[in-house]
């Protein structure tokens, strides 16, 4: 597998991937975090623009897409029921999916933004439960709850290495 910026021929499988990946939630007791349209066409479109949506490749294509950003992301500044594992400078995902086709392929993505930089930040539904157990073998510890623009909360987690 590896990764590689999206490019806008690669929308239409992109925004395919994003709606299995809806099914797929909503089948495994998650129906609110996406719903039945997020994310946006425009927000991924955004997301490309911005030089932040990545897919993973394998031999058959995409096999997942991630949003990869470093920065500061405004709906962590405040935490509750935890904290942060630490304040220094991270990088965070959004809206990763998998094409379900590839075993390891959204691994595959969490570490390569891992190994992009060492103190990383991604939150999850409560009911993604596939997705918590994804990021705990991955390494991320639970930190508390964030809540996003709409005031949903969502579970956060980080992981940090020595720098």
């Amino acid at each position: 597998m590896q990764i590689r910026h999206a490019q806008t021929g690669d929308l239409p499988v992109i925004m395919e991937i994003y709606r299995h990946a809806r099914e797929f939630m909503a089948a495994s007791g998650n129906p609110g975090q996406w719903g039945s349209s997020y994310p946006a066409r425009s927000v991924v479109e955004g997301d490309l623009s911005a030089g932040a949506l990545y897919v993973c490749e394998d031999k058959d294509g995409i096999a997942a897409v991630f949003a990869y950003f470093t920065g500061e992301e405004p709906t962590y500044r405040k935490i509750e029921q935890g904290a942060w594992l630490n304040d220094r400078p991270y990088g965070f995902i959004h809206r990763i999916a998998s094409a379900r086709r590839q075993k390891g392929a959204a691994a595959f993505c969490i570490n390569w933004c891992f190994s992009q930089c060492q103190n990383l930040r991604i939150d999850t539904h409560r009911n993604n439960l596939p997705m918590r157990r994804l990021l705990e073998k991955c390494g991320f510890s639970e930190c508390g709850i964030v809540y996003m623009a709409d005031k949903s909360e969502r579970i956060a987690y980080q992981k940090s290495g020595s720098i």
